[in-house]
């Protein structure tokens, strides 16, 4: 089976910066579970692997673009220290704040006795990703997983082969 929209794809994958620095892998450990197409995984990636089977090997740079996006400097921003109250804000302490759109993840980057300097910006923003992916498994993905919208580990055997499958 190949890897479509509505599939369950297993796969082990490292991904490094574009200077070589791993960044995360699954060497090791458990493969990566998801359901292809339901946004799980960056959109450049996603791409890359459709179409892909069973034992598949890919290594591919997906750009900052079709990755985290682009950095925007608009997106950090010094704030009064007195913002955070009871607080003592840390560089690297992440938390949700209230924007004028919206709710937004951000990170402190910097901290003086009067600002604290926050960045909206997703951490691999503006940076291209190389991938190095091995398929292990495609299969269909089960009614259940695709009303959950998540990969459940332990299914019927009806499920498993995908042929008239209810659960």
């Amino acid at each position: 089976m190949k890897i479509a929209q509505d599939t369950v794809v297993s796969m082990h994958y490292s991904v490094s910066s574009s200077d070589g620095v791993e960044i995360d892998s699954t060497d090791g450990t458990t493969p990566l579970d998801f359901i292809y197409g339901n946004g799980y995984l960056i959109a450049g990636l996603e791409k890359a692997l459709l179409g892909l089977e069973a034992n598949a090997k890919l290594e591919t740079t997906i750009t900052a673009e079709e990755a985290y996006g682009e950095r925007h400097e608009e997106l950090v921003q010094a704030v009064p220290i007195s913002m955070f109250e009871s607080m003592e804000p840390q560089v690297g302490m992440q938390f949700r704040a209230t924007t004028e759109h919206g709710e937004q993840s951000v990170i402190i980057i910097d901290v003086s006795d009067d600002h604290v300097v926050v960045d909206g910006n997703h951490p691999l923003a503006g940076h291209s990703l190389s991938f190095k992916v091995e398929v292990i498994a495609v299969r269909a993905a089960s009614p259940k997983e695709l009303e959950q919208g998540q990969v459940q580990k332990e299914l019927e055997d009806c499920c498993k082969t995908g042929e008239n499958c209810t659960h």
